[in-house]
């Protein structure tokens, strides 16, 4: 089965980043792809918060999210489109990730939990909780690639989320993400690596790459991760659609072969020795 994963370089023009997503659909299509996986942020990257706003939209207004529906319908193909901003309704944003089917339906939303505060040695400042309101559900859905498990970026450095989606069945994990590219270089690979070995579960990662618009640049490194922890697909820093073949029948291999979804038990309360 085959599936297709975009890295994009996102910019401050949402008709831009809406052109690139559809233009990643049909290249997905044409390639033989079931299903397609975009990065974090497909509709737009901008540090520049006043201007950022004038693009501010509710998710039934937003003409990125209408653009790759209207794509998705036309060419037959799933996008698991991997977040957008939307106006929450609170004052706040949501990190939302969606699953559109071949019909441009949307099968499933995800807003991201866990939010990425934090002031990096390069003098990098992020504050996603300034303006992000965090998501209070972990979400699976069905696919044509299997149970799909929905994150987001920074939720990757928590291993109880994937545990609760493997838990519910999730065969499959998305991971779409705009990792620095300090933090990628030192932990991006390893970290889904790890999340597959643990879930015995295929990862899909697309990823922001390069330098953005807005000054800010991202690791890239759309990866696709089989069960047993092997890269299947690593799109190094290059923008574009790149695929994967992917055999759900081999979870059940890999489960069989270490069944640690089977002996996982509830952890109560830790005795602290004296």
């Amino acid at each position: 089965m085959r599936i297709a994963v975009y890295q994009s370089r996102t910019g401050i023009d949402p008709r831009a980043n809406a052109d690139g997503l559809a233009a990643a659909i049909e290249a997905a299509r044409a390639g033989g792809a079931v299903m397609l996986f975009t990065p974090e942020n497909g509709n737009l990257i901008d540090r520049d918060r006043t201007r950022a706003a004038t693009h501010r939209r509710a998710e039934a207004d937003d003409p990125v999210l209408a653009a790759v529906r209207a794509a998705a319908a036309r060419t037959g193909t799933w996008v698991q489109l991997g977040s957008i901003g939307v106006d929450a309704g609170d004052g706040r944003m949501a990190n939302r990730s969606l699953l559109i089917d071949g019909d441009g339906a949307v099968r499933a939303r995800y807003d991201k939990m866990h939010l990425f505060d934090v002031d990096l040695p390069n003098g990098d400042s992020w504050r996603e909780s300034a303006a992000y309101r965090p998501g209070d559900a972990a979400v699976v859905a069905d696919s044509p690639v299997g149970r799909l498990g929905l994150s987001i970026c920074y939720d990757l450095r928590f291993p109880a989320l994937y545990q609760a989606l493997s838990d519910a069945g999730a065969t499959i994990l998305s991971v779409p993400a705009a990792f620095t590219v300090p933090t990628g270089r030192a932990h991006w690979h390893i970290l889904l690596r790890a999340r597959a070995i643990e879930a015995g579960a295929y990862v899909v990662a697309a990823a922001q790459s390069g330098l953005h618009a807005d000054g800010r640049e991202t690791y890239g490194h759309a990866l696709v991760v089989d069960p047993w922890g092997d890269v299947l697909l690593d799109m190094g820093d290059a923008v574009g659609v790149g695929f994967a073949e992917i055999d759900p029948a081999r979870v059940a291999t890999v489960r069989a072969r270490i069944p640690v979804l089977d002996h996982r038990r509830a952890i109560g309360a830790v005795r602290v020795a004296p």
